[in-house]
């Protein structure tokens, strides 16, 4: 149970009816969190484009594997089975991705995403205790600054996020308990999933 209600019925206007929308068409449902995002409108659409600005410098797959690194560092629930679910369906599989999350050193990646998701591991956890050499296996992996910046901007972007959610006692939306179980079960790293619909 969320720690601040979601908007009332009474009190959602045109802008917010199109936010529930548009978000419903991408998920498929409107999520938990873009109902409380819709107490402040304005917050979640500078959220949503400065996502699809990072998302779109560094590509989908690699961004999902930053992001998934610094929500698993978080311990953020929610946000591991939404990019999750991304990656299983879109790029991993389920099993390989399971695996990711078990331990992604081991799981058959190749060099250059296990040092993404190292690096976004890093800035999840204390970025004030990175130094120049927490970046150089991207760079002798041959990423440019550009790349790596890429990195520590869907790290940073994910605290926000993540913090945010579990701040506010968000839990993930009762459809990914229908998540092959195992998987599930990996993704579930802090907050459990929503019992309610």
């Amino acid at each position: 149970m969320a720690f601040i209600e979601p908007l009332p019925d009474d009190q959602v206007d045109e802008r917010i009816r199109e936010l529930y929308e548009a978000d419903e068409e991408r998920f498929g449902f409107v999520p938990n969190f873009t109902r409380t995002f819709a107490r402040r409108p304005q917050v979640y659409e500078a959220w949503k484009q400065l996502n699809g600005a990072i998302q779109q410098s560094m590509g989908v797959r690699r961004y999902e594997l930053a992001t998934l690194a610094a929500a698993h560092r978080l311990r953020s629930s929610y946000c591991m089975l939404a990019h999750g679910k991304i990656l299983a369906d879109r790029f991993l599989g389920p099993e390989v991705l399971r695996q990711v999350v078990v331990d992604h050193r081991a799981a058959g990646l190749d060099p250059v995403d296990v040092a993404v998701m190292d690096l976004a591991e890093k800035v999840a956890g204390d970025a004030a205790a990175m130094s120049d050499a927490d970046l150089a296996p991207l760079r002798d992996l041959g990423l440019s600054d550009d790349e790596i910046f890429d990195v520590v901007l869907a790290a940073g972007a994910r605290a926000f996020f993540s913090k945010t959610l579990d701040a506010l006692g968000l839990q993930a939306d009762a459809e990914y308990a229908e998540m092959q179980p195992k998987l599930r079960e990996a993704l579930t790293v802090g907050r459990p999933i929503s019992a309610a619909a």
